[in-house]
């Protein structure tokens, strides 16, 4: 039976931290796409920023992927734990509670997120440090003043108030990063 992963170090239970985002889960078909376009596949190690409940962890796992997700919130990281186990890709799949910027990204072929534009930014000089080649899949918003390399739109039903149907967008960047001073693309 394969081992799992070793455990990562976390943030500890006395040290301040905070969350800057609201958790949103990512619908089943976006998580889909961002995989799709990431191309993801058994040599790959994805790495999600903020992974919420694990779902895009779990369904790149089952892709043959290796995957890490990193949180500050506890309460998704259990829940997350729980959606690793309850899948059986525990040999595949680590989570920890860590300040994503502080998180090494050298060894990821793919970098997942789903956070605020402001935040995406700040993630850029980490982004820039990953092997040429690696991929950035970032679900809903692009990063001001680097040029994507495509950007798809996903229709997703939502079934509680108060999100409805709505677009969402797969933007997909690669290394090295290409800064640009124009506007970005508009969406298709």
């Amino acid at each position: 039976m394969p081992t799992a992963p070793a455990p990562e170090p976390e943030v500890g239970p006395d040290e301040p931290w905070s969350l800057d985002i609201e958790y949103v889960p990512t619908p089943e078909v976006v998580v889909e796409k961002m995989l799709e376009a990431a191309a993801v596949g058994p040599d790959d190690l994805l790495i999600d920023l903020g992974c919420g409940d694990g779902r895009l962890l779990v369904a790149a796992a089952k892709r043959g992927a290796k995957a890490r997700g990193y949180d500050l919130d506890p309460e998704r990281i259990a829940e997350a734990r729980a959606n690793i186990e309850k899948a059986g890709v525990g040999d595949r799949v680590t989570v920890a509670r860590r300040n994503i910027f502080d998180v090494d990204l050298s060894e990821a072929t793919v970098v997942t997120l789903y956070l605020l534009p402001s935040i995406n930014v700040k993630l850029i000089p980490q982004l820039e440090k990953l092997r040429p080649g690696a991929r950035i899949i970032s679900h809903d918003f692009d990063m001001e003043g680097v040029e994507y390399d495509d950007v798809w739109t996903v229709m997703a039903v939502h079934h509680r108030p108060p999100h409805g149907d709505r677009e969402h967008y797969v933007y997909k960047y690669s290394t090295p990063l290409r800064k640009v001073s124009a506007p970005p693309r508009k969406r298709k």
